[in-house]
């Protein structure tokens, strides 16, 4: 249960402390679902975003400005590792969302690595989440200080766990590496073993192994025993205690609309009724084909 979890007591703790004295300044939204190719669509409509841009006006969002180095005390959660910690998301829409951000500071667009994975294992293990990473400005990345990360499941009380998931059951696998035939862009696709749960340390092993695999399949990595210092280029990685997708980029936004990670998920976010119409009109998975990299 996540309701005896250290992890979550100290988020649900440091949420309601940090709304109390100004330090997390949640954007409302509200929801609707939006249906296509067989899946229900998580779309959130900002009230308003007074608060974001307000911190973009003031300077905050210089690229040389660190929001990790030194963090902000009143949004911190936990450590989570001798190399991460816990943060709250200031700026968060979903309820409950966290950070696993390095302590030292790392490039957001370098691999992913062990002692990653296992702050990422270890936060899965207490609460049951969508674990995500997105690579690169192209993926929708706002700061360069490496960080996964997590929301609790499920996505909405009234819908799938993640909106996504009827899609993924119909991957087929060939030597661990599954492709969905109705997710129309390039996507590789990993299994979890349930037992990793109990072993945040095998699990770390294994997921990165995976994680290495997958960017081979997907055309981001040449070589899995010289994978160099990045990349071949952006992309979103989606990951919860049963499995892992990572999705190569072509693009960070369709026309004004903006997807990182939580949009390969099913879950999108649109500023105003405009980017709400557009959204309707040209169908979310393929604003989500638009932006991904195309098969072939």
């Amino acid at each position: 249960m996540q309701e005896s979890s250290v992890l979550w007591r100290r988020l649900v703790e440091q949420t309601e402390y940090a709304l109390k004295c100004g330090a997390l300044q949640s954007i409302p939204t509200h929801y609707e679902f939006v249906e296509q190719g067989g899946v229900r669509f998580l779309v959130r409509i900002l009230a308003n975003l007074v608060r974001k841009d307000a911190a973009k006006s003031s300077g905050k969002t210089d690229k040389n400005f660190n929001p990790f180095l030194p963090y902000e005390k009143d949004l911190f959660v936990m450590d989570i590792s001798e190399t991460h910690v816990c943060l709250l998301n200031k700026f968060n829409v979903v309820e409950h969302h966290l950070l696993i951000v390095t302590r030292a500071f790392a490039e957001q667009e370098i691999w992913l690595d062990l002692a990653d994975f296992q702050a990422m294992w270890l936060a899965l293990a207490e609460i049951d989440g969508l674990a995500f990473y997105n690579s690169g400005s192209l993926a929708g990345a706002s700061q360069r200080h490496k960080h996964l990360q997590l929301v609790p499941l499920p996505l909405t009380d009234d819908g799938e766990e993640i909106p996504i998931a009827p899609l993924l059951k119909t991957a087929k696998f060939e030597d661990g590496i599954g492709k969905s035939p109705d997710l129309p862009f390039v996507h590789a696709i990993a299994k979890f073993d349930r037992s990793w749960i109990d072993s945040p340390d095998l699990a770390a092993e294994m997921t990165l192994k995976c994680y290495l695999n997958l960017q081979k399949a997907v055309g981001l990595l040449d070589d899995v025993e010289n994978i160099g210092d990045r990349p071949n280029g952006a992309y979103n990685l989606l990951a919860t205690r049963k499995w892992m997708m990572v999705v190569p980029r072509s693009q960070e936004v369709f026309q004004g609309i903006s997807v990182n990670s939580l949009g390969f998920a099913g879950a999108l976010l649109v500023r105003n009724q405009e980017q709400k119409q557009l959204l309707l009109e040209t169908g979310p998975l393929n604003i989500l084909t638009a932006v991904a990299r195309k098969i072939g």
